[in-house]
């Protein structure tokens, strides 16, 4: 079985590192792939999404490899790994050219994308991603694919993506020291997108957001298109040392709380309503009401939305969202998220599951594994572009040769 029938997803985030091993039932048909590995290990060396010690990531990232090579049987080359972080930022473009021969073709989409692209960028920032959110031809605004269309003068508004060059190579290294090259880079929160939001809700206007360890990732989709994208250094890791603070405890017990009690609406509780904790620096086992832990892990959550919601409306987005808020993420699943979040942001608010796939395994149907699996399906997108445009090159190379002995015979 050839390399490219594989694809690998690589999702290094703060409190965990996902490897997935897919291999794909038809090279060319996007979506037809089939899960045969998967491994996940607690991440140590990151913090709020950036690597902070070398070593110790790279030694998580090759446990996670192990585990999913062991279950798949593949010795794996190459794959694509999702990045965020708090030194991304995002911002949107446009680009204007002029049309040589007035039927648009793709060296004119080209164009006007590196147009929108020139933009002053510092030095020490490097662009990952230039999405195209429409184009303009003339007059006729909204055009998905310009392509084939006539016209003199196009247009595009992009969502362009940058990070910080010495944490995106701080990652890369990491990644590549396990012996793995780094097919493609790819912002999370897009990735997270691609596994949980169905067509219709980037039509419609839906926020996601993904509330991972160290970071919430937020996508804001919009007539189909990624209108902003934002990494904010608040995850679940914070709602843990809040209660580990204000309960007097390691961050382990705060975690097991956090997990099995925890709640983000106090008013569900009593009084009345205790649980056993262990202190710290002490064998006694001690109590606290439920109230309390709600009342602790509600502050932190309406902190987040409030940050949010505040980002939305600067860019003037709230208006558009007609599909809702979608949240996903390990963190997504304390309870209550959902009622805070219709409340804070007065709009439909639902929990984001991963889209079902062709053999994907019930224990992956989970919102802590939607970036490791909207990854998948980019690597899928972007495999598939690979035997188009090898196609098409056979095609061309096939014409010219024909053209030749043409030339040749007459």
């Amino acid at each position: 079985m050839e390399q490219q029938s594989y694809l690998v997803s690589l999702d290094v985030g703060t409190t965990k590192v996902c490897t997935i091993i897919a291999q794909q039932i038809e090279p060319n048909a996007l979506g037809s792939y089939e899960i045969i590995g998967m491994g996940s290990h607690p991440s140590h060396g990151l913090k709020k999404g950036s690597v902070i010690n070398i070593g110790k990531t790279v030694n998580s990232i090759q446990a996670s490899i192990e585990e999913a090579t062991l279950m798949s049987g593949v010795k794996i080359e190459s794959a694509i790994v999702g990045i965020a972080g708090s030194h991304i930022y995002s911002f949107n473009s446009t680009g204007v050219v002029a049309i040589k021969n007035k039927e648009i073709n793709s060296e004119d989409v080209e164009r006007v994308l590196e147009a929108a692209r020139a933009v002053v960028i510092p030095s020490d920032r490097e662009v990952l991603h230039v999405i195209a959110q429409e184009y303009k031809v003339d007059n006729i605004s909204g055009v998905k694919n310009p392509i084939g269309m006539y016209g003199v003068r196009l247009e595009v508004r992009v969502h362009i993506v940058t990070g910080s060059v010495s944490l995106i190579q701080n990652l890369i290294k990491c990644v590549e020291k396990t012996g793995i090259k780094v097919s493609q880079l790819s912002l999370q929160p897009i990735a997270s997108s691609e596994s949980v939001l169905t067509t219709d809700e980037k039509e419609v206007g839906t926020v996601l957001i993904d509330i991972g360890g160290g970071t919430t990732d937020v996508a804001v989709w919009k007539d189909g298109s990624l209108v902003h994208s934002e990494i904010i250094p608040v995850g679940g890791n914070h709602f843990t040392n809040d209660l580990a603070v204000a309960l007097r405890v390691t961050h382990s017990e705060a975690e097991r709380i956090k997990i099995n009690h925890g709640s983000v609406l106090p008013e569900k509780f009593t009084k009345q309503s205790h649980i056993t904790i262990n202190k710290v620096g002490s064998d006694d086992v001690g109590e606290v009401s439920m109230k309390t832990i709600a009342t602790v892990l509600g502050l932190r959550a309406e902190e987040l939305f409030n940050i949010i919601k505040k980002s939305i409306l600067e860019k003037n987005l709230l208006c558009d969202i007609h599909g809702g808020i979608v949240i996903t993420g390990g963190g997504s699943l304390i309870d209550g998220l959902i009622y805070l979040g219709e409340y804070n942001f007065e709009r439909s608010v639902k929990i984001g599951y991963p889209l079902s796939k062709t053999g994907m395994a019930s224990v992956m149907q989970k919102p802590q594994f939607s970036t490791a699996l909207g990854l998948l399906n980019l690597a899928n997108v972007e495999n598939n572009n690979k035997h188009v445009e090898t196609g098409t090159e056979l095609l061309n190379k096939f014409s010219e040769s024909l053209k030749s002995a043409f030339k040749e015979i007459f």
